[in-house]
């Protein structure tokens, strides 16, 4: 599949768009992952990292980049004892992890739009 992939993309000037664009694709069917707060669910099997193979997992990046990790950070530092508790109850993080799973889902829907688009333009221009 990767040496049919790259004779596809070519070596014009759209070789790299097209690699991104074509990867993206093959990619899409993955499951998303999803913002929960622990505290609302009662199954832990929830909580599992099928592709890890663990039962338990936390996933979160720089806290400047979104506030679902900001969120994850202050919980993380709180129950690590580095700071004080958030004073937020349980139902009201997981209002918010509901809105950041709303903006993502939607962020990841034109990104899908926007990459058939692209990939329909280059199946109409492509020989």
């Amino acid at each position: 599949l990767q040496k049919s992939l790259s004779e596809t993309f070519g070596a014009d000037k759209y070789s790299r768009a097209r690699k991104e664009v074509l990867t993206y694709m093959f990619s899409r069917p993955m499951q998303m992952a999803l913002y929960f707060c622990t505290g609302v669910l009662e199954d832990e099997t929830l909580f599992h990292h099928y592709a890890l193979n663990v039962p338990f997992y936390t996933h979160f990046t720089s806290p400047i980049r979104r506030y679902a990790d900001i969120i994850v950070h202050r919980l993380l530092s709180a129950s690590l004892g580095a700071r004080s508790p958030i004073k937020m109850e349980k139902e009201a993080i997981q209002k918010q992890a509901d809105h950041c799973n709303d903006r993502k889902m939607a962020s990841k829907r034109v990104q899908e739009l926007s990459a058939d688009l692209f990939f329909s333009i280059f199946v109409r221009v492509r020989p």
